[in-house]
């Protein structure tokens, strides 16, 4: 069986699972947070990944798809398991149960909203970005079951085209916010292309950073995995450091903030000492540089 829970994911379990309706096809729905209402004329910053991930934990959780995807970073947050629906579409009573109709719905979450700006650089759509962890959840996503195919026509723009009620009932495959019977969103606008080759290998690939043994992580050691390590810390709400400076250097602050990681996956004592292992790394998702 996969995986219900994304290896690269960061685990933020929000309970409340329920089950997904197995007489009809897998499928996947595509969304983007569509957080700020920005234009080319007046862009906008990206709001933080960590924020998005305590708005599904918390006030938004009504709301909460499966998997949160930074597309900037390829970070990802998990909310419920595979096995589950979730709540990122609207479902009617006594409609379609748009959350539930697959063996699998399968709901991503890209952090993104059209001319967002980040370390200076605007995006004015989500395939313009550079997509980071997409071939990792792209291939957790197939390993479901979920076709390589878009029912409705790949999305190329900010319009609304609702699914009809027998092609809903009947195909499986990827479907845009803006596909889905009974919402009115328009959402994503664009998403990464789907492609029916094999599935990457689900553990650490080429988009991240292998483990490089506890050995490398001594007093001093100057390396860019380090200062992408700091990135991930800080997105995951683990930021302990005092300075913003040398942020490629092993210091005292990656340390207190590799431990509150640690410790943010349920270790303890000598388990969250502050030195990276093999299994926390994996788990954080550093990706390649």
């Amino acid at each position: 069986m996969p995986d219900p829970w994304m290896p690269q994911a960061v685990k933020a379990d929000l309970g409340d699972h329920a089950p997904c309706d197995p007489t009809f096809p897998a499928r996947a729905i595509a969304h983007i947070t569509a957080d700020e209402e920005a234009t080319a004329e007046e862009p906008l910053d990206l709001l933080p990944f960590a924020n998005l991930k305590s708005f599904f934990t918390g006030s938004g959780k009504g709301h909460a798809p499966h998997i949160l995807w930074d597309p900037f970073t390829g970070a990802f947050a998990q909310f419920f398991p595979a096995t589950s629906r979730s709540k990122a579409v609207f479902d009617a009573d006594g409609g379609f149960r748009t959350n539930r109709t697959g063996k699998v719905v399968l709901q991503v979450e890209a952090l993104f909203f059209p001319h967002c700006r980040v370390n200076g650089k605007v995006f004015a759509r989500l395939v313009d970005t550079p997509c980071e962890g997409w071939a990792v959840l792209h291939a957790w996503i197939g390993s479901w079951g979920v076709p390589d195919v878009w029912p409705m026509g790949r999305p190329t723009s900010l319009t609304r085209n609702t699914c009809p009620a027998d092609k809903w009932t009947s195909q499986g495959g990827w479907y845009a916010h803006a596909h889905v019977p009974e919402n009115t969103h328009v959402d994503p606008g664009t998403w990464p292309a789907l492609d029916s080759q094999p599935p990457e290998p689900l553990p650490v690939g080429p988009r991240f950073e292998p483990f490089p043994g506890a050995s490398f992580f001594r007093a001093g050691r100057t390396s860019p995995v380090i200062a992408a390590m700091h990135a991930r810390l800080v997105a995951e709400d683990c930021d302990r450091y005092t300075s913003s400076t040398h942020v490629d250097v092993w210091g005292p602050g990656d340390v207190r903030s590799y431990t509150a990681w640690q410790q943010k996956l349920g270790l303890e004592g000598g388990a969250a000492d502050g030195v990276p292992g093999r299994s926390s790394w994996d788990r954080l998702g550093v990706p390649h540089v």
